[in-house]
């Protein structure tokens, strides 16, 4: 019996590789050389990440030295080659150097170029945004502001503080109090808004009428902490 069993299960065994065996080794075959090509795709975007990350800090260090034309060819190089994070973190540091060189239309251009590009990441395009606005706030009219901003001066937002100090005072200029007042109590009460700016919406708010203390407390140790720091030392 124990014979005739196995020569049944070598036949079983014998007839499934003959239905099966090459496109079940076609398929094991076609998932290794999948496995091969992707550890080499990947190897190759880290290597290539490292390749953009020198790049970027050489440009870095040659605007720590003042080298502005050095440094935009620098960054020309890697537009033209990387793409994603690296490319418009590259543009963004274009956009600055125009701005240290008082070219706030270049600037702006620059800034633009990232906010419109898709393959970039949001957080980076919300910054090019805003920093585009704040390049031509003055030439632009307060509903432009408030289209271009929107979106961005919402709590959620990483850059809800400076997004929404704008937008308020589009609405400010547009002759709408309530809406200005309202937003910029929602800056003063944010905790992960900078405390300078916090500070400065508080204080516009309460022009407008608008009460954006919540912990009186905290807002009276916060004032004495800037009353000491400010306060000139005596012997």
């Amino acid at each position: 019996m124990r014979e005739v069993d196995e020569a049944v299960r070598q036949d079983e065994l014998s007839n499934f590789m003959d239905k099966y065996g090459k496109p079940l080794i076609a398929a094991i075959v076609l998932g290794l050389a999948a496995f091969a090509g992707y550890l080499y795709w990947d190897a190759q975007q880290e290597a290539a990440m490292e390749k953009d990350s020198e790049t970027l800090i050489s440009a870095m260090d040659q605007l720590e030295a003042n080298n502005f034309d050095t440094a935009n060819s620098t960054l020309e190089q890697l537009i033209a080659e990387g793409g994603g994070g690296a490319k418009a973190a590259s543009q963004m540091l274009q956009g600055g150097i125009a701005q240290q060189q008082g070219k706030p239309a270049e600037a702006a251009e620059r800034f633009a170029a990232i906010a419109a590009d898709g393959d970039a990441p949001q957080t980076l395009r919300d910054l090019a945004t805003v920093r585009e606005v704040a390049a031509t706030f003055d030439l632009r009219t307060p509903a432009d502001v408030v289209a271009r901003l929107s979106a961005i001066a919402v709590p959620e937002n990483a850059y809800f503080g400076s997004a929404g100090e704008m937008v308020a005072i589009a609405y400010l200029e547009q002759g709408k109090r309530a809406e200005a007042g309202a937003l910029l109590a929602q800056i003063a009460q944010a905790d992960d808004v900078p405390e300078s700016l916090r500070s400065r919406a508080r204080q516009l708010a309460g022009v407008l009428g608008v009460d954006a203390i919540e912990d009186v407390d905290e807002v009276l140790e916060e004032l004495e902490a800037d009353g000491d720091t400010a306060a000139p030392a005596t012997e």
